[in-house]
């Protein structure tokens, strides 16, 4: 059985709805998002915490969707276009301001869907998480096993639930071992490639209303990344796992290609704190 892994990446892309943090008109969230500070900040993130394993992938046979808007400033919408000429699995998506957000990210990533596929396993990546080294190859292989149950309904979860969070501030960057429910990092929603559905149709934290979903919770596969210009902040349902003596500047070298201590300085450089959010870092 074909299965194309296809993702979605959002970079301070300008719609009317999908994110929590709210603003009177479009001008005003233009104003927002596209604030240069803010956007140097995003892209740091962005090439040091999410594509170090994204360029590093086992299995190499994915492709990821990056979203923005056409009208995204200088440097920043060059540096998309020369990412996705140097990485052969980047597509970069320019949508225009649309009102329903389902709807602008399927018009992204429906040119990009292989017909021939027998199965799609997207996953969506925030520009500022990340998975591990071998998470397309883990979600291409272990839907092996998960295809009777996925036949069913032509649906299904799979959940990648250990991980790790990662605490931006000024006094430096924090490492937390979490197991979380469903977050957006490690989770994989397995449709046909007929489906006029994507991702982002199946809020994550209620994804159970959607379809029957399995956990896989054996090895760390993501690294959900706080810092002063989240959307929400919020960590997401779930619990602390048992990490012993472990050294994560190896485990985040090893496993996400992420250097540690280069973050931490990044952070204190910045001098931010947390997001102004209610439930930010909990």
């Amino acid at each position: 059985m074909k299965v194309q892994m296809l993702g979605l990446c959002r970079f301070s892309y300008l719609g009317g709805r999908g994110f929590q943090v709210e603003h009177d008109d479009l001008a005003g969230r233009r104003a927002f998002l596209y604030d240069p500070e803010r956007l140097a900040r995003r892209w740091f993130w962005f090439r040091h915490v999410t594509l170090p394993a994204l360029m590093a992938q086992s299995d190499s046979d994915f492709t990821l969707v990056l979203m923005t808007g056409p009208d995204l400033p200088e440097p920043w919408l060059s540096q998309l276009r020369d990412l996705c000429d140097e990485v052969p699995q980047f597509r970069l998506s320019l949508v225009p301001p649309m009102e329903r957000h389902v709807e602008a990210c399927l018009a992204a990533i429906a040119p990009h869907l292989d017909p021939q596929a027998d199965v799609v396993g997207h996953f969506r990546q925030d520009d500022d998480d990340a998975v591990a080294i071998d998470y397309i190859r883990d979600a291409r292989r272990d839907f092996a096993a998960l295809e009777p149950l996925w036949s069913r309904r032509r649906r299904l979860s799979c959940d990648y639930a250990r991980g790790l969070v990662l605490k931006a501030t000024a006094d430096g960057v924090s490492v937390e071992p979490r197991m979380i429910h469903n977050a957006v990092a490690g989770l994989t929603v397995y449709l046909a490639p007929d489906a006029q559905r994507s991702i982002m149709h199946f809020p994550h934290w209620q994804i159970g209303l959607s379809m029957p979903g399995v956990t896989l919770p054996g090895k760390v596969m993501f690294v959900r990344f706080l810092n002063h210009d989240n959307d929400s902040g919020a960590i997401g349902a779930g619990y602390p796992w048992e990490a012993g003596e472990t050294d994560w500047n190896t485990m985040l070298a090893d496993r996400f290609r992420i250097d540690l201590a280069h973050l931490d300085r990044a952070a204190r450089d910045f001098g931010l704190p947390g997001a102004d959010r209610p439930r930010w870092g909990q």
